[in-house]
Order: structure tokens, then C-alpha cells, then sequence
């Protein structure tokens, strides 16, 4: 029985600019790949991020070098050895998974012995922007139960102030992008449980994030660029309460359900998130969010245009995936 696996790249336009502290985009660029065997096919899509030095170009190289083997039937247990975490892995082994659960005739779900998935209250970003702005962004959403706030600016305690006035209701995520300082974080600290933020995301650089061992946290503190795989955790349990797990950083979702496992046996929060991807990409990270303390998997609402089928989502839901997108 023959094996083929195939990768391209698709853009979706983002409904109007997404911006965060390291600049904007209005396209999606996704990678998807392909892998059919005896008349099935699996799907899987990644999103190759300039933070962690991946491109389009990189990550489809990754997947093309990959490819023999796949063809020759290297399995997904062995893909986790043979290719590095990141977005190219992912996409191949949620391939994989979509594969098998189709040759066999059973969800991804039964196949990874997980319970029945649940719908999720998932949140939603607002974009960076000036106060003024951010405060309008956050007065449209306010009937969402989870905002998440992207800041990273020489002045974020106007826009954290401006948020909340904005929705007054709503639980907030902060996401400073590793844009704090050491200097700055007792002061950002303090704003932020001055205006109700349920949690922080990597307010100091990956790498340079030591000080955070050393101060109070009155808000928890969520790890996102310092953190990638399983292997990272034991090394954050000191200055983190709570990992951002991403499936384009795990390398898919075989690594994202033994990170999950293995952060809360650390006793850390867990967070699954997303980059700007469409239902393809969610699907599967709906998996690994089952039970998680904060869900963000909004890329889809961010997009002009999805992919049919696509996920279902509903006021702040999402719903689990139907077998014809995924899984």
C-alpha cells in the first residue's frame, strides 16, 4: 500500500490588521500538509512563526526532508524522535492522527484513550492598538467571557486601564510578548491586579526571565516563548505558574497531550493557545485543551475567511470538531 505525503501553503486574509508588540500582519500564511494512504487521507496544519526562526520556505523543507521516510512508513511514535518540536512536526503528525483515526474507522480521540471532548469557552484577542482604541475593541467584545489583550508598549497601564473600563465583566488575559523588564515588573504587577488580569503571559524575554523566581506574582505568571516541549518544564516551576501550550511549538499533538500531563503533575496551570490559523489547525489542539485552566484557540474568529468545513464556534464556545475537518 502506497504512502504519499504532500505540502502546501495557503493564505487566509485576517479580517482587518492583527497586531502585536513585534509588529502587524493581515494574512494568515498556514502550511498544510497531506499524507494519503490506500484511499485515505489526513490533514494537518501549522503556522511557521519568525520568533522561533521558522518561514514558509523552512518548514515546508522540513516536511519535504521528512517525506521518504513517512512514505516508507515511519510511524507517528517514531516521528517524535526523528523530527525537532515545531510547526513543520506539527502538521505532520496531526497527519498522522487524522490518518489513523480514518483507516481505522474511530475518532483521534478513542485512539488517544482521551474522554468524550467538551465544548470550551474559548478567548478572544484584541489586537495592540492606543488606549483609546483598545477601550473600543474591548466595550464590542464585552459579552465575551474571555478577552485576551496583546501589550508590550512603553505605556501598557493605559491599555490595561482602558480594557477594563471597556468590559468591565470580562476575565482578561494579558500577553506582553516578552516586552517588560525586570525594573518594570512590581509596577506592571500591580496594575494588573489593580484591574482583575486572571493571568500574564511572558512578561520578560525567553531566556532572560529569571527575575520572576525572585518576585511576588499576585497575578499569575504564564509561560509562552520560554517554553516549547515537555523536556522545558522542570526548568520553570521556580519563576512560572502556568505553561502556554501551543501545538505548533509541542510539534504536534502527540507531544501536547504528554506536556499537559506532565505540567499539571508540576502543578502548573495549563494554557492552550493558538497562533492565527484556521479551524484546520484549532481542531486538534480542542483535544488537548480538554480540561485546561485557560483555552485561547480564537485564531479562526480573526480570519475574513475559514476553511469549509471549519469549527463551530458560538458567542465565547467552541465546539468539539466534526470527523470531516478532523480527527
Amino acid at each position: 500500500m502506497s504512502t504519499v505525503l504532500e505540502a502546501t501553503t495557503e493564505d487566509f486574509p485576517i479580517a482587518g490588521t492583527f497586531t502585536i508588540s513585534r509588529g502587524s500582519k493581515t494574512t494568515a500564511s498556514v502550511v498544510t500538509c497531506r499524507i494519503t494512504e490506500g484511499g485515505s487521507s489526513g490533514w494537518g496544519e501549522c503556522v511557521p512563526y519568525g520568533r522561533y526562526n521558522e518561514s514558509i520556505a523552512s518548514v515546508l523543507a522540513e516536511i519535504e526532508a521528512i517525506r521518504p521516510q513517512i512514505e516508507q512508513g515511519l510511524t507517528r511514535q517514531q516521528l517524535q524522535s526523528t523530527m525537532k518540536p515545531g510547526a513543520a512536526r506539527n502538521a505532520v503528525d496531526c497527519a498522522l492522527w487524522d490518518l489513523e483515526a480514518k483507516q481505522k474507522g474511530k475518532s483521534v480521540r478513542e485512539l488517544a484513550g482521551l474522554s468524550s471532548p467538551e465544548t470550551l469557552t474559548t478567548a478572544y484577542t484584541l489586537s495592540l492598538a492606543e488606549p483609546e482604541a483598545m477601550r473600543a475593541q474591548a466595550a464590542q467584545y464585552a459579552h465575551r467571557a474571555l478577552l485576551k489583550i496583546k501589550v508590550g508598549t512603553s505605556d501598557d497601564a493605559s491599555r490595561i486601564r482602558a480594557v477594563r473600563e471597556g468590559a468591565p465583566e470580562s476575565r482578561i488575559i494579558l500577553d506582553a510578548n516578552e516586552g517588560w523588564t525586570p525594573d518594570s515588573l512590581a509596577y506592571h504587577f500591580a496594575i494588573c491586579a489593580e484591574q482583575r488580569i486572571d493571568l500574564i503571559e511572558q512578561p520578560l524575554p525567553a531566556g532572560r526571565d529569571q527575575a520572576l523566581a525572585t518576585i511576588a506574582r499576585p497575578v499569575p505568571v504564564c509561560a509562552d516563548e520560554s517554553v516549547h516541549a515537555t523536556g522545558d518544564l522542570s526548568a520553570l516551576v521556580d519563576r512560572y505558574d502556568a505553561v502556554n501550550i501551543k501545538l505548533d511549538k509541542t510539534g504536534g499533538l502527540t507531544e501536547a497531550l504528554r506536556m499537559r500531563d506532565a505540567a499539571t503533575s508540576l502543578g502548573l496551570k495549563v494554557m492552550v493557545g493558538c497562533m492565527v490559523g484556521t479551524s484546520l489547525g484549532m481542531a486538534p489542539a480542542i483535544l488537548a485543551a480538554q480540561g485546561a485552566d485557560f483555552v485561547d484557540l480564537d485564531g479562526p474568529l480573526l480570519l475574513a475567511r475559514d476553511r469549509t468545513p471549519s469549527l463551530r464556534y458560538e458567542a465565547s464556545l467552541v465546539f468539539p470538531p466534526e470527523p470531516r475537518l478532523w480527527g
